[in-house]
C-alpha cells in the first residue's frame, strides 16, 4: 500500500519503521530537514520537506494516489487540515491524531466535515490501558477481544509459585481444580515463545493467558495472584493522560489525587475535574509524597513528561509498598530493565499510538479479504501478535477438526467465541461460520487462513 505519514517525530518515525517492515511503500512529510535527514539514514522511505497542509507538498508526496494518509504532527489542527486536503486531492483513507480534550465531544462532527476516516487519541488510549491495569492490579497488561468477552492478561511467575516447574501438558492432570485458561505466550528473557504441551514454566517467565472474564479471574485467585480492587490512586502530573484517566477512575468510584508542580496547570485541572483532589508540589519530592500519604494509596501512576522522574518516583512508591505502580516510559530499550527492577506495568504512548495505527492499516490492507483481522495487539514489544478474526460463511476450513488443519508452528489458535460462549479449543473442535477466533502468532498474518499450513 502507498502510505503518507505527515509528521516525523518519535511517533511518526516509529509508525514508518513498522509499516516499512510490513512491505508498505512509505512517504514521510515534515517541515524539519534535520528530522528527515535522520529518517533518511535509517528508513527506506521517500522524504518530502514541507507543510502537510500545503497542496504542493502533498502533491509531491503523491497524495492523489495514496491509499492511506496518517497525520501525526504535534498540532491537532494541522493533522485535521492535512487529512482534509489529502482527501480532496484523492487519498482514499485518512487517519488523524487529535489529542486535545476540547475536541473530544465534537469528534463525530469534525470527522464528517473534515473527511477524516479514523481518529486516534493517544492520551485517551493510554488512559484506558492504565485503567484496565488498575482494575486488575495483579497483571502487567490487559487486552480484550470479542466485545470484551475474552481477556488476555500477563503475569510474572515468581520463585515458588504454584505453576513453577510445571509442564503445560501435565498442568490440569496434576492440578484438576484449576480453572482452564489458554496459555497464549511466554516471554523468557529476550525470547518470545508460543507454548506447546512440553513447555515448562520457569521462575521469571512473563506468562500470557486468555479466557473469558469469569474464568480468568477465578484462575488468578486459584494461583494466588488475585488482589482486591483498587480504591484510591495517586497520579504524578496533571496532563492530558491524567485528565482522561481521572475521568475513568472517578466514574468507577475510585478516589483520585493528582500531584502537579505548576500552580496554573493545577488550577486548570481542578476546574476541569473538581471531584479530583489536586496537590500543588513536586511529585518527585519524597517528603511531599509521604506527607500526602502515598503509602496509604492502593496505586501510584507516574505521568510526568520526564521518564527519569517517572521511574524514580515509581521505584520509591514500590519501596513504600504501594500495591500497584504504573510508570509512563517513552524509551523502548528501558522496558526490560523496568521489568527487572520490579516495574512490570510500564506504558508507552508511542507504543499505544503505533499499535492502534498499525491495526487500522493492517485491516485496510486486507480490506478486500473478508477474513481480515478485526482486532490486533502486539505482544512482547512486537515479537508476537494477538489477532481476532470472524470466520466467514464460505471459509474452506469450516467443520474440519482442528487437529487436521495443522496450525503453523509459530501460531496458536487460542480462543473461540460462539454465540456469546467462550471456549478454549481442542483437537476435536472445529470452526463454524461467524465464530470469533483469537489467534496468537509470531510473524504478521493478514487473514485467518494464513495460520494454517
Amino acid at each position: 500500500m502507498r502510505i503518507i505519514i505527515i509528521g516525523d517525530g518519535k511517533v511518526g518515525h516509529s509508525i514508518a519503521e513498522a509499516l516499512i517492515t510490513e512491505g508498505h511503500e512509505v512517504t514521510i512529510v515534515d517541515r524539519s530537514e534535520a528530522a528527515l535527514l535522520r529518517s533518511r539514514d535509517t528508513l527506506d522511505a521517500m522524504m518530502v520537506k514541507g507543510n502537510g497542509v500545503n497542496v504542493d507538498t502533498l502533491m509531491e508526496a503523491g497524495a492523489p494516489m495514496a491509499d492511506i494518509v496518517i497525520a501525526v504532527t504535534v498540532s491537532d489542527e494541522i493533522n485535521m487540515l492535512s487529512c482534509l486536503t489529502a482527501k480532496r486531492l484523492g487519498a482514499r483513507y485518512a487517519i488523524a491524531r487529535i489529542r486535545d480534550p476540547e475536541y473530544h465531544k465534537s469528534l463525530s462532527f469534525l470527522m464528517r466535515e473534515l473527511l477524516i476516516d479514523y481518529v486516534i487519541n493517544p492520551e485517551r488510549l493510554m488512559a484506558q490501558e492504565i485503567s484496565r491495569m488498575l482494575r486488575y492490579p495483579f497483571t502487567g497488561s490487559v487486552e480484550t477481544f470479542a466485545r470484551g468477552r475474552v481477556e488476555l492478561m500477563d503475569f510474572r511467575l515468581a520463585q515458588g509459585d504454584l505453576l513453577e516447574g510445571m509442564a503445560l501438558k501435565d498442568l490440569y492432570t496434576k492440578k484438576p481444580e484449576l480453572p482452564r485458561v489458554l496459555f497464549a505466550a511466554v516471554e523468557r528473557g529476550e525470547e518470545a515463545l508460543i507454548p506447546k504441551g512440553d513447555t515448562v514454566l520457569q521462575a521469571e517467565d512473563r506468562v500470557f493467558v486468555a479466557a473469558d472474564v469469569l474464568t480468568i479471574t477465578r484462575f488468578f485467585k486459584a494461583i494466588g495472584k488475585y488482589i482486591s480492587g483498587i480504591k484510591s490512586v495517586m497520579v504524578l502530573g496533571a496532563g492530558r493522560i491524567t485528565y482522561y484517566l481521572s475521568e475513568l477512575l472517578l466514574d468507577m468510584n475510585i478516589k483520585v489525587s493528582v500531584v502537579e508542580l505548576e500552580e496554573k496547570r493545577a488550577a486548570e485541572f481542578k476546574e476541569m475535574l473538581p471531584q479530583a483532589s489536586v496537590i500543588v508540589g513536586d511529585g518527585t519530592d519524597q517528603e511531599l509524597l509521604i506527607s500526602e500519604g502515598l503509602d496509604h494509596f492502593d496505586a501510584f501512576v507516574t505521568l510526568s513528561g520526564l521518564d527519569e522522574e517517572n521511574i524514580m518516583a515509581g521505584l520509591y512508591a514500590k519501596r513504600l509498598g504501594v500495591r500497584k505502580v504504573v510508570v509512563k516510559n517513552s524509551r523502548d530499550n528501558y522496558m526490560d530493565l523496568l521489568g527487572a527492577m520490579g516495574l512490570e506495568s510500564a506504558v508507552s504512548i508511542r507504543r499505544v499510538t503505533g499499535n492502534a495505527i498499525l491495526r487500522t492499516v493492517r485491516t485496510r490492507a486486507a480490506a478486500k479479504k473478508a477474513d481480515a483481522a478485526e482486532r490486533l495487539y502486539r505482544l512482547m514489544d512486537g515479537a508476537a501478535e494477538a489477532l481476532e478474526f470472524i470466520v466467514q460463511d464460505d471459509a474452506p476450513y469450516i467443520n474440519v477438526p482442528l487437529r487436521e488443519l495443522k496450525v503453523k508452528p509459530e501460531a496458536l489458535l487460542a480462543v473461540i467465541v460462539r454465540e456469546g460462549q467462550v471456549r478454549v479449543p481442542f483437537g476435536g473442535d472445529s470452526l463454524q461460520p461467524r465464530d470469533s477466533v483469537v489467534v496468537i502468532v509470531k510473524g504478521g498474518v493478514q487473514t485467518l487462513g494464513d495460520i494454517f499450513r
